[in-house]
């Protein structure tokens, strides 16, 4: 098992959005601690670029960060557990265990938001809220996936904040609502799972980015994880961390653990 920590932040455009890289630090180190696995820093600038073709910081995005996300998995020797970072991050983990475990890859997407829009119909131009639809091959060329995640294969969990253009992304099946996340991804041959801390309530932890009220609690959050202990899980992803207070978020980082070891 690998731990990749990633402090990207371009990929959000929010206030707390500048904080995502010490969050990402911080988180990264507990999640070394409580592993007991070491942690690989990927090198991530600091710098921005102008909005292109809709998309904010389109350079930055597409040039050394992404370059250096993709030469740490060349040989990753075993599951991986990516820390990041805005949602972005999970453009190539994600596309590279589409690409390696090939079409009955299952995705468990935790997180309050859907993630569903293209530049077209962002109404921010943030790519962390474009990155699942261009893993499911949709959007920006430069962004799509190839091979991308197939239709019906990524299961929303926690989810509450929809734009119109996401509901009818939904609507037309290429990602589903299930309140059973296990049974959602029955027919999986191998799982991914995505954690935007979002998905927690604001109340369980301050260092959201991007908070919406009605989230899951902390207890609640484990045991939906601990539900997909049936399921291969090849990677896992944790990402927008905007706090360096995260020892809360230890039983968290044990049931992923588990997961991407098979040990319990």
């Amino acid at each position: 098992m690998l731990i990749n920590a990633v402090p990207q932040f371009q990929g959000a455009l929010t206030e707390r959005a500048p904080e995502l890289p010490e969050g990402c630090v911080a988180l990264a180190e507990l999640a070394g601690h409580v592993l007991g696995v070491p942690v690989h820093h990927i090198r991530q600038t600091r710098e921005t670029s102008p909005v292109v073709n809709g998309i904010a910081n389109r350079v930055v995005l597409t040039g050394a960060n992404r370059a250096a996300q993709l030469a740490a998995l060349e040989a990753p020797g075993g599951p991986v557990l990516t820390i990041g970072g805005d949602c972005g991050v999970e453009l190539i983990p994600i596309g590279v265990a589409r690409y390696r475990f090939g079409p009955a890859l299952g995705v468990a997407w935790f997180d309050a938001h859907s993630d569903l829009n293209t530049a077209e119909t962002s109404p921010s131009g943030a790519f962390h809220g474009m990155v699942l639809r261009s893993l499911l091959g949709e959007g920006d060329p430069e962004f799509a996936a190839n091979p991308p995640v197939e239709p019906g294969r990524v299961v929303l969990a926690g989810t509450r904040a929809f734009d119109d253009a996401e509901r009818a992304v939904v609507d037309r099946g290429l990602a589903v609502e299930a309140a059973d996340v296990a049974a959602g991804l029955a027919g999986a041959d191998k799982v991914y799972v995505h954690l935007d801390l979002d998905v927690l309530d604001p109340r369980e932890f301050d260092g959201l980015n991007c908070p919406e009220p009605g989230g899951l609690t902390i207890e609640r959050l484990v045991a939906m994880l601990r539900g997909l202990s049936g399921f291969e899980v090849v990677g896992a992803g944790i990402t927008e961390c905007a706090g360096t207070e995260v020892r809360v978020l230890a039983p968290v980082l044990e049931v992923l653990g588990e997961l991407l070891t098979g040990k319990r």
